[in-house]
C-alpha cells in the first residue's frame, strides 16, 4: 500500500488544499459556516480545473467485476470486457474517470474483508494516479438481514424489520455504529441504507422485511437512529427508496411500480422517515423506479422526475445532500425511455450520482453529448460535482483514502462486536402462537428434535444453510437435533421423507420462507401427525396467518445466522422472546381482518 507521502504527491496538492474538510467539529455555528464556505471555495477551483469528461466520470458509480483493481481471475476479466470494454476497475478507472465503485457478491468484489480491503486500496491507487488525485467513494448494499454484501467474518446483524420488532432505537444506533466501523475498515464508505420505505403492503415482493415496519413514526425513529450510528462511524448513509416504495405489489427490479397514495397519504406516510432522515443529517437519498401520479402525473419513474425530486425533496423538503439513483439497470427506469436517456434525464430530474448503468460506455457519452449539444450545462454537472466533493471530504477521502489490514484485523467481526450482534437478535424474536405453553422446549421431553424447511441462500454466501444453523445451535443447547431441508416447494416425496423422520422425533422445528401451499400441506400434515410442531417465519410474519393449526409459531424476520441462533436460544428457554410486530398480519381467509395487530407478541410470562 503507498504510503502517506505517495498520497500525498499524488493528489498533487489536492489533500491538503482539502484537509478543511476535516474540521467537522467546530467551536460554533459561525465558524463551522466559515469552514463549510472555506472548502467550497477550493472545491469549486478543483472543478474547474477538471475536464468535461472528467465531470461527467465522477457522477457514475460502477459495478466491476474481480477480488483485485488490477489482476482479477480470468473469467471477471471477461465478464468486465463483455460489459464494460475494460479488463479490471484500474483501467474503468483510467478511462471513465468514474467517481464511485459499488461491490456485489456477484461480482466476486467481497470474498473476505482482508481482500476487500486491499480491492479498496487498490481502486484508491488507481485513482489517485490519475491528474488530480480524486479519491474514489466505494459503496454497497449492506442492510443487513436478507440484503448484505459482505459477509462472514464480518458482523451480520438482524435485518430493519427485526429491528423493528426489538423497537430500540439504541440497537439501531449501535448497529449503525458497529456496521460503520466494519466498513469503513474495508475501504467502503458510503453504505445504501438505511430503508426508510413503510411497508405497508404485505404483498410487497421487494421491500418486505428490509423495512422497519408499517408504522410511520416508528419507522422514522429508527431510520434516523441507524443513520446516527453509520454516520458516526465515518460512513455515508443512505435512505431509500425516495419517495417511498413501500407500497407495491411490482418489483421494480423487473417491472414498473405504481404507487396510488395521495398527496395527502404520502405526506402522513411515505414522507416522514424521509424527513426524519434529512433532520439527522444523512449524506444521501436514493431514488426509486416508482411512478407516484399524485406527485407527478408525467407518467416517468421518480428517478426521472423533476416535480419529485428538484420540487418536492430539494424544494419542499430541504435537502442538499447528494441524490443516488437506484441501480440503472433495472426494469423500472427502462421502460420508457432507453438506456441512453435514462441518465440524462436523471441529472435534469435533480440527481448527483448514476448508478450501475447497463453499458457505461452508453450512458457516459449520453451525458458527454448532452452537454457538448446543450442539453446539459457544465454548470448543471458543476452542482452535482460539489455535492459528491463535499461529502468525499466531509468523509476524510482525501486525507485518509487508504485503509490498514491491521485495522481489519483490529475491527472486522471482533468478539465484542459478534457479542452485540447477539444481544440484538435476542431482542428481536417475536413469538406469534404458544398453544398450552408448548415453549420453551424441554431437553427432558423434547430431547431428539427435527428441523427441516425452506433453505433459501444465504444473503452474503457465507451464513446457512438455515435448518443446519438451527440443528447445531439446538444441539449445542443440549438437544439432538437433525436437520432435513425440504425446500421452498417441497414435493410429496419430500414431505413423505419429512413425515417418516418426523415419527423418530420428540418435536419438529419448520421453517417457512414466504409459506407457499407446498409449505403449508407439509407443515399441516406434521401436525396432523400429533407431534408438537415450532414453525418458525425465517421471512415474512405474514406466514402465520397460512397456518391457524400450528401449535407454536416465531418470527426470525431473516435466515442469517445471528437470528437463527437467536431463535433456537428462545426455543431452548435460554432467551425470553422479546419482540413485538412491527407490521399488522391479516387473515388469510379476510385479508380485511387483522389477525395479528402491530405490538403483538407473546412472551413466555403469559
Amino acid at each position: 500500500m503507498p504510503s502517506r507521502r505517495t498520497v500525498l504527491a499524488a493528489t498533487a496538492g489536492v489533500t491538503t488544499a482539502l484537509a478543511v474538510g476535516g474540521t467537522a467539529h467546530a467551536d460554533d455555528k459561525k465558524d463551522a459556516k466559515k469552514q463549510d464556505q472555506k472548502l467550497d471555495q477550493k472545491l469549486r477551483s478543483l472543478i474547474s480545473r477538471m475536464p468535461l469528461e472528467e465531470k461527467v466520470g465522477q457522477l457514475f458509480v460502477m459495478r466491476v467485476y474481480g477480488h483485485s483493481a488490477t489482476a482479477p481471475d480470468q473469467a471477471d476479466i471477461d465478464a468486465n470486457l463483455k460489459e464494460i470494454g475494460v479488463r479490471t476497475a484500474a483501467e474503468m478507472i483510467a478511462k471513465y474517470r468514474v467517481g464511485g465503485i459499488i461491490y456485489f457478491t456477484w461480482a466476486h468484489n467481497t470474498r473476505d474483508p482482508h481482500q476487500i480491503a486491499d480491492l479498496s486500496n487498490g481502486i484508491q491507487k488507481a485513482s489517485l494516479q490519475q491528474p488530480r488525485g480524486l479519491p474514489v467513494l466505494v459503496s454497497t448494499d449492506q442492510e443487513h438481514g436478507i440484503v448484505c454484501r459482505v459477509g462472514a467474518p464480518a458482523t451480520l446483524f438482524p435485518g430493519a424489520m427485526a429491528v423493528g420488532a426489538g423497537g430500540s432505537r439504541a440497537d439501531a444506533r449501535t448497529l449503525g455504529r458497529i456496521a460503520g466501523q466494519e466498513l469503513r475498515a474495508i475501504g467502503v464508505r458510503q453504505n445504501y441504507s438505511p430503508v426508510a420505505d413503510v411497508n405497508v403492503n404485505p404483498a410487497n415482493p421487494v421491500i418486505g422485511v428490509r423495512s422497519f415496519g408499517s408504522e410511520a413514526q416508528q419507522v422514522a425513529r429508527l431510520v434516523a437512529a441507524e443513520v446516527s450510528g453509520y454516520q458516526g462511524a465515518g460512513v455515508a448513509a443512505t435512505a431509500k427508496h425516495f419517495p417511498g416504495h413501500g407500497d407495491t405489489a411490482v418489483d421494480s427490479h423487473y417491472g414498473f411500480p405504481v404507487i396510488t397514495h395521495s398527496r395527502e397519504l404520502w405526506e402522513k406516510l411515505d414522507a416522514v422517515p424521509f424527513r426524519a432522515a434529512i433532520r439527522a443529517g444523512i449524506d444521501s437519498i436514493m431514488t426509486a423506479h416508482i411512478q407516484f401520479p399524485a406527485l407527478d402525473d408525467s407518467g416517468d419513474p421518480a428517478t426521472l422526475s423533476h416535480p419529485i425530486l428538484t420540487g418536492i425533496l430539494r424544494g419542499e423538503l430541504g435537502y442538499d445532500g447528494v441524490v443516488v439513483t437506484d441501480s440503472l439497470g433495472m426494469e423500472g427506469v427502462r421502460t420508457k425511455y432507453g438506456d441512453d436517456r435514462v441518465p440524462v434525464l436523471a441529472l435534469k430530474a435533480g440527481v448527483d450520482q448514476l448508478l450501475n448503468p447497463p453499458s457505461l460506455d452508453v450512458a457516459w457519452n449520453a451525458v458527454l453529448t448532452a452537454v457538448r449539444e446543450g442539453e446539459l450545462t457544465e454548470a448543471r454537472l458543476d452542482e452535482s460535482l460539489l455535492r459528491i466533493l463535499r461529502l468525499k471530504a466531509r468523509l476524510r477521502l482525501f486525507e485518509e483514502p487508504y485503509v490498514s489490514q491491521a485495522g481489519v484485523t483490529r475491527t472486522v467481526g471482533t468478539r465484542a462486536h459478534l457479542s452485540a450482534a447477539d444481544r440484538i437478535a435476542e431482542r428481536t424474536t417475536t413469538l406469534l402462537v404458544n398453544e398450552q405453553r408448548l415453549l420453551p422446549l424441554s431437553r427432558r421431553v423434547h430431547r431428539k428434535l427435527l428441523v427441516l424447511g425452506a433453505d433459501p441462500a444465504s444473503p452474503s454466501g457465507t451464513t446457512g444453510p438455515p435448518t443446519g444453523v438451527l440443528a447445531a445451535a439446538l444441539t449445542g443447547l443440549g438437544f439432538t437435533a437433525t436437520a432435513l431441508s425440504t425446500g421452498t416447494a417441497p414435493s410429496a416425496a419430500v414431505v413423505a421423507q419429512a413425515l417418516a423422520a418426523a415419527r423418530d422425533a420428540d418435536a419438529v422445528i419448520v421453517g417457512t420462507y414466504n409459506i407457499t401451499a407446498a409449505q403449508q400441506t407439509l407443515v399441516e400434515q406434521l401436525v396432523a401427525l400429533g407431534k408438537p410442531v415450532v414453525a418458525i417465519a425465517i421471512r415474512n410474519p405474514y406466514d402465520v396467518a397460512r397456518l391457524p393449526d400450528v401449535p407454536a409459531y416465531l418470527a426470525t424476520y431473516s435466515w442469517t445466522d445471528v437470528e437463527l441462533r437467536a431463535a433456537a436460544r428462545v426455543i431452548a428457554g435460554k432467551a425470553a422472546p422479546r419482540g413485538r410486530l412491527p407490521v399488522p398480519v391479516q387473515r388469510a381467509d379476510d385479508p380485511a381482518r387483522v389477525l395479528y395487530p402491530v405490538g403483538y407478541g407473546l412472551s413466555y410470562g403469559r
